[in-house]
């Protein structure tokens, strides 16, 4: 009749296994009498026996002993003052009694023993927590003299960090364990995070979507309960309001910076390690809640992008789901068991969690609508459990918490009714549970990572060998460095720029650009007058505010222009083979920040026009060396003048009869009209070579009757365009004949012109602003050499500093197959130095889990 115990075995506590190690139960059995004298006195002792034996089936020697001794106590005691027959009688009676109630007992017993044995555990559990804490102070102080090591989760977090990394840069995902957890907006899954890690540490708001972007938690044990995120050496101590304050402000401000403009969510991953006694150790990944319509003030695509981010991280075969739904509300508003449910159909590597379970025992009306809607769930799971995770108010501290919801399980109708086990409550067990869950598939998950990213690693190597041979590799980093260099070289280069060169390009490039304005404001007007006495006046008022206004300012444009193309050229030319394309990118951002940033003296103007100023006002040439330069720069200018003269007057009359005949181009009606109107205006230049620069208004009437009296309609506006075209020709041809003549001057103009009808005024003036030209050249190259080029060899060694502290810049501007051939390799060998030391510490430790550090 008495079933078998050897099963509930553990129902029992240790100490009463271990009763017969106190008890000489030798000694008992001595203290009773004799075979021989019970027989005497009680000729049916053997049937008492034979019942005594009918109880030893669950009564085992050394286990169930106690209960043996307390039913033959007075035997066993040898009692002066009870008879023998008394003491059978009892003995008969006790027995009898206890199997009468066996079952009575073996009914409650179980429950009343379960319930002892788990207070006794969680008493035990907790004097070991404050022995591990009074342990990791003692370890954390430095008293043992040896060398902290990193915790595996440490090492594994930071694995998970590196192929985070890798993931974000190069759109892959790696297959390691993480817990990623999901839900419903509101449905209660940062409280169930916090209750994991013990801290209230995620920012709240009332209906407000608070988690922007995904956040990675690295739980793991530690003398304190502090918090640190990846980039940062700031430690938050969570036992201290302030903190956890600023801890919660400092996570909605790195949400809300990972958020884009016009998005409310990111992709961005904020990772964040939280160590304290007792935290059990794991990575959680907490999601954005998801939501089923999107409100006022998100984005158009916020729905969208919180499924898809939630999918990137639940397609992991090897993640953990933990599907969080609201107990209170019936599971068919759900939203988000469905995208689990497809994600994991066979639900092997989901855990499902209902909260607010006590909101949902208070609204259920009949016991059997919680049973129902238990039952009713759509999804398959690896274990469900129900958790309690506050009353709704923010400011209750995680004790006062974790004492509401053991209080609330203890009185629930879940336990009572069998609706939920006692394992599949409490925020603890669902700690304990996914903890374990998560580490036997991280054992299971780490060697195939690894011998995946060995083959991958195989295969980048071998490509590189392949497309560059004669190349090593270097990380962007490294790029970086080696294309630092070569700028720094440049720049230096610049600096050994010769003299010469310097003044040649200076002086050709300031009267390129000022070259016109001489031409068309000072020599044309000055050509008009009539005689010499009136040139010369003209040209010195008219350089003189022109020094004073325009001239150095352009002087300085010039230098600096100057100064920048040959930055670029150095910074530009290919070098052979030694060319390396790849830093073609950065180079040219770095002469364009440069530049930017790079400024002029100021008080070069104001030295430059005085300099410039004094050389237009010489008038001396030394010798003929001088003189014929000066007729050579004028006869260059001239001769430069009239060709672009000649090639705007055939624009305007179109081809000549060769061209027309060649090429079979004609003309236009309108080239043919100025063709005519150019033909009557030569014949009023032959007619007179000294016609001044303008025409007359009746000169203008003659023309157009002329042109007409042909057939030939004309507007004046349009006679006096060519007729400045055609003069400038005339006026630029003679001047050039001037010149020619001029060449044999220079003894008249060492006596002033005395006694000689031939005039070079205008050679003298092309003489002064040949040599402003030298005198500005060589002032500008020394300020170049002396000054601006260290100024911009400053500005550049600050611009790459700056470049060198943006990893954003970097990766703009370093790009290409070579670079990411070589992050690939560099990523996928940390990954595997990671994989290395986890597996390291798997074999050396079957118990690694369990170490304090």
């Amino acid at each position: 009749m008495v079933p078998d115990l050897t099963e509930y075995k553990w129902i029992i506590p240790d100490f009463i296994w271990e009763l017969d190690e106190y008890v000489d139960f030798e000694k008992l059995t001595k203290a009773l009498p004799d075979s021989e004298d019970l027989a005497k006195l009680l000729p049916d002792f053997d049937k008492i026996g034979e019942s005594l034996r009918s109880l030893s089936g669950f009564l085992t020697p050394g286990k169930g002993i106690f209960h043996l001794v307390e039913l033959y106590k007075p035997a066993l005691s040898g009692d002066l003052n009870s008879s023998p027959g008394d003491t059978a009688f009892r003995a008969t009676e006790q027995g009898c009694e206890a199997e009468k109630q066996y079952k009575k007992v073996s009914l409650e017993g179980e429950l009343l023993t379960y319930l002892k044995y788990q207070r006794m555990l969680e008493r035990l559990e907790k004097e070991n927590k404050e022995l591990r804490k009074i342990v990791l102070q003692k370890d954390d102080k430095g008293i043992h003299q040896r060398k902290l090591k990193k915790s595996l989760i440490d090492m594994y977090s930071e694995v998970l960090d590196t192929l985070s990394d890798y993931d974000a840069s190069y759109n892959t995902h790696d297959h390691l364990p993480r817990v990623v957890v999901v839900g419903d907006q509101s449905a209660g899954k940062t409280s169930v995070l916090e209750m994991i890690a013990q801290a209230r540490i995620f920012p709240r708001g009332s209906g407000e979507m608070m988690t922007r972007s995904p956040v990675k938690v690295t739980l793991s044990e530690g003398p304190h309960h502090v918090a640190m995120f990846k980039d940062s050496s700031r430690e938050f101590d969570l036992t201290k309001e302030e903190d956890l304050a600023a801890l919660r402000n400092e996570i909605e401000i790195r949400m809300r910076k990972s958020v884009s403009d016009g998005c409310t969510v990111s992709t961005e991953t904020i990772s964040l390690s939280v160590k304290g006694p007792g935290l059990q150790r794991m990575v959680l990944v907490d999601l954005p809640g998801v939501i089923s319509t999107v409100t006022s003030g998100m984005a158009p695509d916020t729905k969208e992008t919180i499924f898809s981010i939630s999918k990137a991280y639940m397609q992991n075969p090897n993640a953990i789901i933990l599907c969080i739904q609201d107990g209170s509300v019936d599971a068919e508003r759900s939203i988000v068991t469905d995208m689990v449910s497809q994600m994991d159909p066979q639900g092997k590597r989901t855990i499902f969690v209902l909260t607010k379970v006590d909101l949902a025992e208070k609204n259920v009306a009949s016991p059997s609508r919680g049973k129902k809607r238990n039952v009713s769930l759509p999804m398959k799971a690896l274990g469900y459990f129900a958790v309690v995770t506050g009353k709704g108010n923010s400011c209750e501290s995680i004790e006062s918490i974790k004492e509401y919801e053991e209080e609330f399980f203890q009185n629930s109708k879940l336990l009572k009714n069998c609706m939920l086990k006692a394992h599949q409550v409490t925020t603890r067990n669902l700690s304990l549970a996914v903890s374990d869950c998560f580490w036997k598939m991280v054992r299971e998950s780490v060697e195939q990572q690894a011998d995946a990213f060995k083959a991958t690693r195989f295969n980048l190597e071998t490509e590189w060998k392949n497309n560059y041979p004669r190349l090593r590799e270097l990380d962007r980093n490294e790029l970086f460095e080696k294309a630092k260099n070569e700028i720094l070289d440049e720049v230096i280069s610049l600096s050994q720029v010769t003299p010469k060169h310097w003044e040649e390009i200076l002086q050709k490039t300031l009267w390129d650009r000022v070259s016109t304005h001489v031409i068309e404001n000072i020599y044309l007007p000055a050509a008009q007058t009539t005689n010499s006495g009136t040139f010369n006046t003209t040209v010195d008022i008219k350089l003189k505010q022109w020094t004073d206004k325009q001239l150095p300012n352009k002087a300085v444009e010039v230098a600096w222009e100057t100064l920048q193309e040959e930055f670029a050229r150095f910074m530009t030319e290919e070098k052979g083979q030694e060319h390396d394309d790849i830093f073609d990118k950065l180079k040219q951002a770095v002469k364009d920040e440069s530049i930017k940033r790079h400024k002029w003296n100021e008080r070069a103007e104001d030295s430059l026009r005085v300099i410039q100023h004094n050389a237009l006002e010489d008038r001396s040439i030394s010798d003929k060396q001088q003189w014929d330069a000066a007729i050579q720069f004028m006869e260059e200018t001239l001769h430069s003048r009239l060709k672009d003269t000649e090639s705007v007057i055939e624009d305007m009359v179109g081809p000549d009869w060769k061209k027309r005949w060649l090429y079979w181009v004609g003309r236009t009606k309108e080239q043919t009209i100025r063709n005519e109107t150019k033909n009557e205006l030569e014949k009023m230049i032959k007619c007179n070579e000294e016609h001044p620069a303008y025409l007359a208004n009746d000169e203008v009437t003659t023309v157009r009757k002329n042109l007409e009296a042909r057939g030939v309609a004309v507007d004046p506006c349009l006679i006096k365009d060519t007729w400045h075209q055609v003069y400038r020709r005339h006026f630029l041809k003679k001047a050039l004949g001037h010149c020619n003549l001029c060449r044999r001057g220079f003894y008249y103009y060492q006596r002033h012109f005395v006694d000689s009808e031939l005039e070079c005024n205008d050679v003298v003036l092309f003489w002064r602003i040949q040599r402003m030209l030298g005198i500005t050249a060589n002032t500008l190259r020394q300020q170049l050499t002396n000054t601006e080029v260290r100024r911009l060899e400053k500005n550049v060694k600050e611009v790459l500093e700056d470049f060198a502290e943006d990893c954003e810049k970097k990766m703009k501007l370093l790009t290409g197959k070579r670079v990411q051939l070589t992050l690939l390799q560099v990523y996928w060998a940390e990954a595997l130095w990671g994989f290395k030391r986890l597996h390291q510490h798997f074999e050396l430790c079957s118990e690694a889990y369990w170490e304090p550090m």
